[in-house]
């Protein structure tokens, strides 16, 4: 009962705090505005105005019926990555009601995603080269002009993910009387690691013990870490939403509100998709701009050139909020005593063999 507590307790607070990122982040996007200042007919053009003439002004009856596949294969197929979801989820429910008769089948889905990210690790390996490419590709062809915008979007995410971590985590920590400076020098080594790899999976073993010689129970940091890694990535709901928002200024598409709501509850989905692995966040970047035509599939070029430079904002930023989610969820169980931090460390744990991301 307590392990299902501590779970449910986890996912809430995993729901509440992405869901306030992505709000913060469609919001600063908003108010700063990086993506403007270009002349809009520099980009739209080509096969970009194409993606433009497929925007269609749909009601939300006709999005919320559209969620429903009437083939389960043709979703996969077109790639609707929001048939996708609604099938998965149905799909997980069925899977946990059938109980011990489906452990041979999650194992062997999760083999198969274990496969997939290994593939995704070798494509990222020509990273670099396709960065390149990519910042080539864009200066080629839109211009120096467009570094200007690329420039403020890459600031204002450092700044938002700074702001995030010092204000709204750091409310959260006070609210829960938690010293939010305290526990950053407490993880500054798994800090470093991050800053390092551009991967906040590099030190997942490494933050499951230290949290627990912070105080936190064995339950708690076992549960909520590894969960985290996949339900509480603040960091990439804030890139996510503000690159979204971004690309709609870049290229002139004015979203309503309702379009950008849309957006968020879109992102609240995909964005417990992405990994803590290099890179996939613009992989959950790519997938969602597939649900929204009016913005130009395009504006990836422009993006893909600085994506690995937002990386480590966004790596840090996931860090400090599991560390910050384990020890708030620890603390409402009952089950985080401080006092174990103060005594020296007896063990160190040691640095993990990751690969390369």
């Amino acid at each position: 009962k307590q392990f299902g507590r501590i779970g449910g307790k986890a996912l809430l607070y995993f729901l509440a705090v992405t869901t306030l990122a992505l709000f913060i982040g469609v919001v600063v996007a908003n108010v700063v505005q990086p993506g403007t200042g270009l002349d809009p007919t520099t980009l739209q053009k080509g096969d970009v105005s194409a993606y433009i003439s497929k925007a269609k002004e749909k009601s939300w009856i006709d999005h919320l019926t559209e969620i429903v596949p009437s083939n389960v294969i043709g979703a996969f197929a077109e790639g609707n990555l929001l048939q996708v979801l609604f099938f998965s989820v149905l799909f997980g429910v069925a899977l946990s009601k059938m109980g011990g008769t489906s452990e041979s089948l999650i194992k062997t889905f999760d083999k198969f995603l274990q496969a997939l990210f290994k593939i995704m690790a070798m494509v990222m390996v020509l990273a670099p080269l396709g960065a390149f490419a990519g910042m080539a590709f864009t200066i080629g062809k839109f211009g120096l002009a467009v570094l200007i915008p690329l420039g403020k979007l890459m600031l204002t995410v450092y700044l938002t993910m700074a702001i995030f971590i010092f204000g709204v985590l750091n409310t959260i920590c006070r609210a829960n009387k938690i010293s939010l400076w305290k526990l950053l020098g407490y993880i500054k080594e798994e800090i470093l690691i991050v800053l390092g790899t551009s991967s906040s999976e590099s030190v997942l073993p490494r933050m499951i013990e230290k949290m627990e010689r912070y105080g936190c129970s064995k339950q708690a940091a076992g549960l909520v870490i590894p969960t985290g890694y996949s339900f509480n990535l603040d960091g990439t709901s804030i890139y996510l939403s503000m690159s979204v928002i971004f690309l709609a200024q870049l290229f002139s598409v004015n979203l309503s509100w309702e379009q950008q709501l849309g957006i968020i509850g879109v992102l609240i989905l995909t964005s417990k998709g992405a990994a803590g692995v290099t890179g996939s966040g613009f992989i959950v970047l790519a997938s969602t701009l597939s649900s929204f035509p009016q913005i130009p599939l395009e504006g990836l070029g422009v993006l893909f050139g600085v994506d690995r430079f937002m990386s480590e904002a966004r790596s840090i930023t996931n860090l400090i909020g599991n560390a910050v989610a384990t020890v708030v969820v620890a603390k409402s169980e009952n089950e985080f005593h401080p006092h174990l931090a103060d005594q020296p460390d007896q063990r160190q744990p040691e640095l993990p063999a990751f690969e390369k991301d």
